[in-house]
This record gives C-alpha cells, structure tokens and sequence, in this order.
C-alpha cells in the first residue's frame, strides 16, 4: 500500500490558488486521514484486509466525517489524522450499502474546518474540480470530469449515476471532490480504467455523488443505516464476458454458495426475466423482494440450463457490529 508521506504530486498537477475560486488551503485542511483496524474473523477481513486507510472529509464542526464505507466495515479501531497533525480516535456512525457511504464521528477536537456540502448537479463534464486526499496540496490534484453515468459493480452494487475523473489519484478511497465553488460534490469510491470510442483506456476515479448522503443521513445519524428494508443480497462476484454474465466468485456461506452456485455458471434469467447486463442483474434481483425472499436464478452450466432457488439475505447479517460507544 502507497503511503502518504511516500509520494506527492509533481507541482504541475498540484491545484493553484488561480485554479480556484475558494481558498484552497482552507477545503483541504477539510480531508483527514482515516486508519482503521478490523478483526482478523471479521467477514470482510479476507477481502479487505484487516488494516484498511485512505481519507475522510469534515462535513460538520461537531467532527461528523464523511468517508467511503469499505474503509469502517467492521472497524473496531478507528484513527483521523488531520493536517495540522492532530490526531484522535473516532467511532462508526453508520454505513449505507446502498450508496456506499460510510460516516465516523472524531472522538476528540481535530481543529480543522468542515467543507460545504454542494450538489453534483453543479459540475459538469469536461469541469476541472480538485480531487483531495490528506495531506494539502502535495496530495490534490487537479482533474477534469470525464464523465457522468450509471455504474454497476460485481458485488452487487448500482450507482444511478456516478462521477469519473481523470487524471487518477493514486489514493482515492475516501477522497475529495470539490468542486469549483469550494463545496463537497463527491467521495472517492474506485480506481477504475474507462473506455474512450477509439478503444483507448485512462485511469479514472470513481466517485459517489455527494447527493446522495441528504436523504438518509437523519437516518444514519438516528439507526447506523437507512431506515428502509434491505436489499436482497445473494454473495454473488458477476463480471460481463463476452456478452454473458458469468459468475466469477462466490462469497463462501453466502446464500449462492450455499445454493449451490458455482464460479463459471452463466446467469441468464432471474426470477424467469432474461437479463443481459449487471445492472439488469442486480436491479432485477431486488426487485422480486427484499431479504430474505427467495431468488430463482436460472444458470447455465456446461450446456445445461437449470434453476437454483437462492434464499437471499441482508449482508450486514454477515458483518461484525460496530462497538458501543
């Protein structure tokens, strides 16, 4: 793993007080690092990894952060790092599988502003932004939106909408995205390679439109979670191959595990609808009933078609709980 006091960016990269509108110093001093430690039987620790670090944004002077949510999956050790050097411990607030989300709470004074929330509504593609990571300018870069739109990832997660940005920052878990008027428009989620019509790949971030945090997080301040009923999940890792949707993993004793399902199997109808893509996949999924329904899911194995009926559950009864604070 990069760690921050191993690189920075060349100068040239680096955002510039003409660059912006909004003082530049004053939003990244905003962006925290955030260190975590998870048990070594945690459920995601084998995915993961049982220490996990990247960044956090202060969205409120009470010392709520905002960060990605894999990062404080399980957490029970928790640290936040600003620029000033302060550093305390903090405490799992929440986490929304649906947005990825996750939300800490410093347990001490970090001395440090919190950034404005804006809209992601407000940058467009072809828009230079910043991209922030802990650590001031040496660590933020200046990008461009590349692009805007729907994204599904293979362990079953939709985005309506989701923001690229190129050039990539090497440590964008958690990171930020501000846009040009100062205020907060996204959260470092991925490093991904898009496709360009002449075939041409760029390394791209992801990010998860700040938009989505307003309506759930009276939620996640009051239950840990969006007060709705969970999605039905089924432990599925799908890739698109060659025009098929071919399981490329099972997460071991999750619901298609024990069904039955096997790395290599086609998915090609779910609940007796064709699907052709992840996000028909997925979507198609929770739609037929929240956790604990009953998916059918018919494969094609070697030739053959068959239907597994898979009792799908609620992920976060796999996962270890925050502790008590």
């Amino acid at each position: 793993m990069i760690e921050f006091e191993d690189w920075e960016f060349p100068e040239g990269s680096r955002p510039r007080d003409e660059d912006v509108s909004f003082d530049l110093d004053d939003a990244l001093s905003s962006v925290v690092s955030l260190r975590t430690e998870i048990p070594d039987d945690g459920f995601t620790a084998s995915i993961l990894g049982t220490e996990r670090g990247g960044n956090g944004v202060v969205i409120s002077d009470t010392g709520l952060v905002l960060t990605i949510g894999y990062l404080i999956t399980e957490a029970e050790t928790i640290w936040l790092v600003a620029n000033n050097g302060t550093a305390v411990p903090a405490h799992i607030v929440g986490y929304d599988q649906a947005s990825g989300f996750g939300l800490v709470q410093a347990l001490g004074r970090l001395g440090v502003s919190a950034m404005q929330r804006g809209s992601a509504d407000d940058v467009r593609v072809g828009r230079q932004v910043v991209v922030a990571g802990h650590g001031g300018r040496r660590h933020a870069v200046l990008t461009e939106i590349t692009s805007k739109h729907e994204f599904a990832g293979y362990w079953e997660y939709v985005l309506d909408e989701a923001i690229f940005t190129t050039p990539a920052h090497p440590l964008w878990g958690g990171a930020a995205l501000i846009g040009d008027d100062g205020k907060l428009v996204g959260i470092g989620s991925l490093l991904i390679q898009e496709r360009y019509e002449d075939d041409e790949t760029v390394d791209s971030n992801m990010f998860v439109p700040i938009d989505l945090l307003e309506p759930i997080l009276d939620d996640l301040m009051k239950f840990g979670k969006a007060d709705q009923p969970p999605r039905p999940w089924l432990g599925l890792f799908t890739t698109e191959f060659d025009g098929n949707l071919v399981v490329a993993g099972l997460t071991e004793g999750a619901p298609a595990d024990e069904a039955g399902l096997e790395a290599g199997d086609v998915v090609i109808r779910v609940a007796d609808t064709p699907v052709n893509d992840l996000v028909q996949l997925f979507r198609r999924i929770w739609a037929v009933g929240p956790a604990g329904t009953v998916i059918p899911l018919t494969i094609e194995r070697d030739g053959d078609e068959m239907t597994l009926d898979v009792i799908s559950a609620n992920r976060e009864s796999f996962l270890k709980a925050p502790g008590i604070h």
